[in-house]
């Protein structure tokens, strides 16, 4: 056989049936997917729309949003459609697409038809490929799938669903369009155009509500919002919130929101929520606008002939003679906008005695507006009457913030005043002899001239006497009408007007040119005028404490010579090391401060000497034991101390060698070995001194309880005639008052002599002086204590005459046991002329001879002072006593 060459086979269509069957299913599936896409997009847009809608209900939607929300729903259309179209119309165009699709609902029949698609294209020679057989094989899989519906082999279908979600979403956007038109065009607007300024539309209108406001620091403030006319909603409850805090819920009330915050001081936000409103205020606390000064112009009546002043004022009262003008400046620290002042309103005048209760002062009420320059705000001029009145004042800043609603000036007639005098220099009570000199000033002030200004005095005795008490006075300086302020200096002196041991009540005054006023008077001092034997009581008192400052001193500088031989014992590299240093520093600080303690304690001891020596009755041994222990403490505190605190220095030098610095410390302890020496020898002296000082006040306190029963004595005598053989209840009440007086005065002095027999039996057994004991005894046998008792029991029944006479008994008791000590004293006193028989000393001549020295110097010093105060008196030419 033969070969031939192959011709290709003829194509052989599909048959009619299936043809149509693809056919139809390809337009089914066209429909869904198409009306799907649709759907879609108009989904991605109603949706979208009423997404923004239904936001800017609840808020004010950002454009940001607004701009996401317009891009995702316009995505349906412009992404997701075409999209959706592609994958299901375009890629299903072809019978082999289908096949495929087809394929995944019945395997088996969309492989069979995907083999004939393909095999109708099938190029292949007659030969090989019978086209009989392959019409037969169509026809076979037209028949299978003939007897199937291809509608099932669709993919699952959502047309319905989403063209119905489309259909609602089209219903809900036009039922906002019907029902709320201005809102749904609104909605429609910002979500077409997003980054437009367009507002957003709410249901509930505020009526201009403020975006920001300034509010009261650290105040609670209120903020009132109020509906416009307009609103189609008027809720009847907001809410509020700022910042981070707790909402505040509000009805409404007059067509208004009144919220109430709590005082803040921090910047905020507070969010409001009204319905579909969302409105927010920026919150600024600020202080209220203030005061920084307030300035008064004033104009003094003509016949002051004085100058136009201005003067500053932080009190709030404005005084002025009445009479005057006054034009107030307020300087704020923040412009105003709006100033007022008044109505006034009357006051009491502050010098008013009248009833507090009566009627308020006729007054006629000021009020205007102030003129507003800048930061300054002025007053018209203000007159200034006898009545006293308040001027309130409004402002209301650039903030719109009001002033403290509380601001008040008052503006004070002032009339002519009562001068002011005053002692200085002076403390308020002293102590002191009569001879001795007060040193102090007067200063007396007055607002419109002065016409003088003294002191007066006036005494009062502390115990009975026939004496009448002390009484007077003295100018001191003269003044004029021009004169305002007086400054004097005065020397008082008790001798030099006459004045005895007593109490001094005295004070200073002042009178001005006002008729019919009287003095001005200052506070008053008082002084107490001591007798001899008082005064060396106080005297020993003094000494007592300066002994025991003394001794203090002296145990302190023990503990530091205690450590300074501790720091001698280290060597000198050791002596140099930091830590070594900063003790000897220490130590040096230490006895800095000791000597500054000897030194007051030596001007101490001077001025006691001093007084001690004025007195005169302190014995010249007592006194040379108290010199010998004044001059150790002199040179204690100018060269010996300061020896020691010198070395301590020169040990710490950081130039010194280490032997050096040994040699300086070793010095440093010797000196102040001395100095602890020197000072136990100065407090033995020191307390035998005060050994015979008590010794010695003893008789002064004998002296003086015998003085008071005299005393008391002598103020029954004077009155006798009056007492004699009176009943207590017939007496006549000055006579009665001198009697209980007397009385009191018998039960402190009982009292004294008890203290002054139990202090004798303890000084004697101190010290074993027989005087001493045999007073001691004598006073015990005598049973003074009860006698006087006794004397205070009589006065009471007012047997005033046998009060008298055991009262001089026993004063004359008391007069003969102090003369006894007294003489025993005089005789162990070297230079007493005791009776001793032997030459003084040359040591005691010397002390004897420097004491005359200083006695005249201090009796010379007292009669000058004297003198000057006399002479002060006789300038003045009103030296009065009474």
């Amino acid at each position: 056989m033969s070969n031939s060459p192959l011709t290709p086979s003829t194509p052989v269509a599909i048959p009619e049936g299936l043809r149509r069957q693809l056919e139809d299913f390809r337009k089914r599936l066209w429909r869904i997917k198409l009306a799907e896409s649709v759907a879609a997009g108009f989904i991605g847009l109603l949706f979208s729309y009423l997404l923004v809608f239904g936001l800017d209900r609840i808020w004010q939607t950002p454009a940001v949003v607004r701009l996401v929300i317009l891009i995702a729903g316009t995505s349906m259309f412009a992404g997701f459609a075409p999209y959706w179209m592609h994958r299901w119309i375009w890629k299903h165009r072809r019978e082999n697409q289908l096949a495929r699709l087809i394929s995944r609902r019945y395997p088996g029949l969309g492989d069979r038809l995907l083999g004939v698609i393909e095999l109708q294209h099938q190029q292949a020679s007659n030969d090989s490929l019978s086209p009989r057989l392959r019409e037969a094989a169509m026809e076979a899989v037209a028949v299978e799938t003939g007897r199937r519906s291809l509608i099932q082999a669709l993919p699952p279908s959502r047309h319905r669903i989403w063209s119905l979600a489309a259909v609602l979403l089209l219903a809900a956007s036009a039922t906002v369009m019907t029902l709320a038109p201005r809102a749904g065009v609104n909605a429609l607007k910002r979500w077409l155009m997003p980054l437009s300024d367009t507002e957003r539309y709410t249901f509930t209108k505020l009526d201009n509500p403020p975006a920001h406001l300034a509010v009261p620091f650290g105040e609670a403030f209120d903020i009132r919002l109020k509906l416009a006319s307009t609103s189609e909603q008027r809720p009847d409850t907001a809410i509020a919130r700022y910042g981070a805090q707790p909402e505040i819920t509000t009805k409404l009330e007059k067509e208004s929101y009144s919220f109430t915050f709590p005082g803040q001081q921090a910047r905020g936000t507070v969010i409001f929520r009204i319905g579909d409103l969302r409105h927010q205020i920026s919150v600024e606390p600020v202080q209220r606008p203030t005061t920084e000064r307030i300035i008064a112009t004033i104009t003094p009546p003509e016949y002051l002939q004085q100058t136009t002043r201005e003067e500053e004022y932080n009190t709030g009262v404005i005084t002025a003679v009445s009479g005057s003008t006054v034009a107030i400046k307020l300087e704020t620290n923040r412009p105003l906008v709006v100033a007022k002042y008044g109505p006034t309103r009357p006051l009491l005048p502050l010098d008013s005695t009248e009833n507090p209760l009566a009627e308020t002062p006729q007054h006629e009420p000021l009020f205007g507006d102030l003129t507003i320059l800048q930061l300054i705000a002025t007053t018209p001029p203000l007159p200034v009457t006898d009545t006293s009145y308040e001027i309130p004042f409004q402002w209301t800043d650039e903030f719109g913030l009001a002033g403290d609603s509380e601001f008040l000036l008052r503006i004070d007639g002032q009339k002519d005043a009562a001068p002011a005098v005053y002692l200085q220099g002076v403390e308020r009570q002293n102590v002191m002899l009569p001879e001795e000199t007060l040193d102090f000033e007067v200063l007396a002030e007055d607002d419109f001239g002065l016409m003088k200004t003294g002191i007066e005095w006036v005494g009062e005795f502390t115990k009975p006497t026939d004496e009448a008490p002390a009484k007077g006075e003295m100018t001191i300086g003269q003044g004029a009408p021009t004169v305002r302020r007086i400054l004097e200096k005065v020397a008082f002196s008790p001798a030099a007007v006459g004045i005895t041991p007593q109490k001094i009540m005295l004070r200073a005054f002042a009178e001005d040119y006002l008729p019919g006023r009287g003095r001005s008077y200052s506070e008053p001092i008082l002084i107490y005028v001591l007798t001899r034997d008082e005064h060396v009581q106080l005297l020993k008192n003094r000494f007592e404490r300066s002994i025991t400052e003394f001794e203090d001193i002296a145990r302190n500088e023990l503990e530091q010579l205690d450590e300074n031989e501790r720091l001698e014992r280290l060597e000198g590299e050791e002596l140099q090391q930091e830590e070594n240093r900063k003790r000897i520093d220490a130590q040096e600080q230490k006895e800095a401060e000791n000597t500054r303690r000897m030194e007051e304690l030596t001007k101490q001891m001077e001025e006691l000497l001093k007084d001690a020596v004025r007195n005169g009755e302190v014995d010249k041994e007592t006194l040379k034991k108290m010199a010998e222990s004044l001059k150790s403490m002199q040179e204690l505190s100018k060269e010996d101390m300061p020896k020691v605190q010198e070395k301590l220095g020169d040990a710490q030098q950081p130039s010194n060698t280490p032997e050096k610095t040994d040699e300086y410390m070793k010095e440093a302890v010797e000196e102040q070995k001395k100095v602890v020496e020197k000072m136990q020898e100065a407090i033995e002296k020191a307390n035998d001194a005060n050994s015979r000082f008590e010794a010695g006040t003893f008789v002064n306190r004998l002296k003086k309880a015998a003085s008071e029963q005299n005393g008391i004595a002598n103020s029954l005598i004077e009155a006798f005639s009056r007492l004699l053989g009176a009943k207590p209840g017939n007496l006549d009440p000055a006579d009665n008052r001198k009697i209980t007086e007397a009385a009191g005065q018998q039960s402190n002095t009982a009292s004294d002599v008890r203290w002054i027999q139990e202090d004798l039996g303890h000084y004697f057994a101190r010290t074993k002086n027989e005087i001493f004991r045999e007073v001691y005894d004598a006073m015990r046998e005598s049973r003074i204590d009860v006698a006087l008792d006794e004397i205070r029991g009589l006065l009471t029944e007012n047997h005033s005459y046998l009060a008298t006479e055991n009262s001089k008994k026993w004063a004359d008791q008391l007069n003969e046991w102090a003369a006894k000590l007294d003489g025993e004293l005089k005789k162990d006193d070297p230079g007493g002329g005791g009776g001793g028989g032997g030459s003084p000393s040359p040591e005691d001549e010397d002390f004897e001879f420097m004491l005359r020295v200083m006695q005249m110097i201090q009796q010379q010093q007292d009669l000058r002072a004297r003198t000057r105060a006399l002479e002060q008196f006789r300038r003045s030419g009103s030296l009065e006593s009474k």
